[in-house]
């Protein structure tokens, strides 16, 4: 008969052993999920790449025509848009502060009486959140019911996307994107803002930033 101590020791819990595969399992599990977020991101961004937004379409007009500074040709565009008759009145959003009206006549080939009569300068933005909101107030001040947003083309999707939200329903938005040769580091990072921007405006009621 087995002793009273072996019974005992049966009758305790034995401990078990540890799953030598769970570790092993999460980990590859990790690593499958991290290459699946990595390929989605490389994808996208060729994606974003290859949708770059060109110009608004012939014969576009709108009631207004905002400039984002910070890139050439867009101030032409705006101006040529004016002398065209495709839009009434301009804003050039984020204007260094150290720039006045007469200097950006001469230095930009504005014509004159175009910038007394059509041609406003914002001063207060310093990045596309606030280029939405000067923007926004802008279009509340003068009413305006169609805007043209000119900017480069590889910026103008999450420009959209900012003076969209900044925006009331209803006031129509068209983009007009004007081409400008970046380096491929250059264009990674605005992606990246790109979906930053993204993510939080889905979190963001509509007119928040205005």
């Amino acid at each position: 008969m087995p002793s009273l101590g072996r019974i005992e020791r049966l009758r305790r819990p034995q401990p078990q052993p540890l799953a030598r595969g769970r570790p092993l399992r999460l980990a590859g599990a990790g690593l499958r999920i991290l290459t699946a977020l990595l390929l989605a991101y490389a994808l996208g961004f060729v994606w974003y790449l290859l949708t770059l937004p060109g110009p608004a379409p012939a014969g576009t007009r709108t009631d207004g025509v905002a400039v984002l500074t910070g890139g050439p040709g867009r101030l032409a565009r705006g101006v040529a848009v004016l002398e065209a008759g495709a839009a009434r009145r301009m804003l050039v959003s984020g204007v260094n502060r150290t720039v006045t009206r007469e200097g950006l006549a001469a230095g930009a080939g504005v014509p004159g009486p175009l910038l007394a009569c059509c041609i406003e300068l914002g001063f207060e933005a310093h990045d596309t959140r606030s280029n939405a909101r000067e923007v926004a107030h802008w279009a509340a001040r003068h009413r305006l019911r169609s805007i043209r947003l000119v900017t480069a083309d590889y910026h103008l999707p999450r420009a959209m996307g900012e003076v969209r939200a900044a925006l009331p329903p209803g006031l129509v938005l068209v983009g007009d994107g004007v081409a400008d040769a970046r380096p491929l580091a250059h264009l990674a990072a605005e992606y990246a803002k790109l979906l930053a921007s993204r993510a939080r405006l889905l979190l963001r009621p509509r007119g928040a930033e205005a």
